[in-house]
Formats: C-alpha cells, structure tokens, sequence
C-alpha cells in the first residue's frame, strides 16, 4: 500500500488529537512535530529538482 500525503495527513492529526487528549502536556511537542512534518513533507518535492 502506498502512503501519499492525503493518507498521512488525517491520520497523523488523528493521533496527535487522540494524544493531546490524554496527556494534555505534549500538547506544545505534537504541534511542533506536526509542522516539522508538515512543512518537510510540503518543501520535499521543491528540494529534489
């Protein structure tokens, strides 16, 4: 199965949603892992050419 950034989005949301809920104190870790992924994932076809 191939992993294309419509999948991973929603599902990483998904888990960091679901971790912010029962340890309220990742809360400001899973923001800023999620925009480092976010933004990586978005600059990565840019950097290849």
């Amino acid at each position: 199965m191939a992993f294309n950034l419509v999948f991973v989005t929603p599902l990483v949301s998904l888990v960091a949603g679901i971790l912010i809920l029962i340890v309220p104190r990742l809360l400001s870790y899973i923001v800023a892992i999620y925009l480092i992924f976010i933004g990586a994932t978005g600059l990565w076809p840019h950097l290849l050419r």
